[in-house]
C-alpha cells in the first residue's frame, strides 16, 4: 500500500523557499504518494477567544486537520520571524489545535528550517522540536538547511553534498 505524505513550507510566501525545501524532502521517499499544501489555502482570521467565542471555530482550521489526518509523515519546512513561527502557521496552529490540541494526531512528523542566513532557521526549529510533541507529533528528525540561497538550486536540490548526506541519513531513518 502507497504511503501519504503531506508536506508543507510554514510560511504564506509565493515564492517559499521553506516549501521548495519541504517539497524537495517529499521526493526523497520512494513509492510514497506527496501532497504538498499551501498555507495561504487556509487564511483565517487572526485566532481569539472571543472570535471562537461568536463564530465557532472555522472550516478551514478543520479542513487542515482533516489533512493532516489523512498522512503517515508530515514534513513542515518553517520559516523563521523574528526567531519564531510566521504568523501565517502560527494562526493555522493556533485555530488547529481547537479543533484538537494534538493536531498532529501522532503522525510520524519531520521537522525542517532553511533560510538566507548561516543559521538555517536554527531558533524557530527549536521551538518546534520542543513544542511539537506536545501537539501529538511524533517527531522523527530534524534538519535545518543553512544559506539556501548556497546550498539549494530548483534542478538539483541541495547541492552542498554534506547538508544533502545529513537529509538523506534522516530520511532513510524514517520507515514508512
Amino acid at each position: 500500500m502507497t504511503k501519504k505524505i503531506i508536506a508543507f513550507g510554514a510560511s504564506s510566501s509565493t515564492n517559499s523557499i521553506n516549501k521548495q525545501l519541504a517539497t524537495y524532502a517529499a521526493s526523497q521517499f520512494e513509492n510514497t504518494d506527496v501532497e504538498v499544501l499551501d498555507l495561504n489555502d487556509y487564511e483565517m482570521p487572526i485566532f481569539s477567544l472571543d472570535r471562537e467565542s461568536q463564530n465557532g471555530i472555522p472550516e478551514l482550521a478543520k479542513d487542515f486537520f482533516n489533512k493532516i489526518g489523512t498522512a503517515d509523515l508530515v514534513i513542515v519546512s518553517l520559516a523563521e520571524h523574528n526567531g519564531a513561527y510566521s504568523t501565517a502557521f502560527k494562526n493555522i496552529f493556533d485555530w488547529t489545535s481547537r479543533v484538537n490540541p494534538k493536531f498532529f494526531q501522532e503522525k510520524q512528523t519531520l521537522i525542517l528550517a532553511t533560510s538566507p542566513g548561516l543559521r538555517g532557521g536554527l531558533s524557530v526549529l527549536e521551538i518546534a522540536k520542543n513544542r511539537f510533541p506536545f501537539q501529538g507529533a511524533n517527531v522523527k528528525g530534524s534538519f535545518s538547511l543553512p544559506s539556501f540561497g548556497e546550498n539549494f538550486n530548483s534542478e538539483e536540490g541541495i547541492t552542498n553534498e554534506k547538508l544533502k548526506g545529513d537529509l538523506l541519513e534522516i530520511i532513510q531513518s524514517i520507515e514508512l
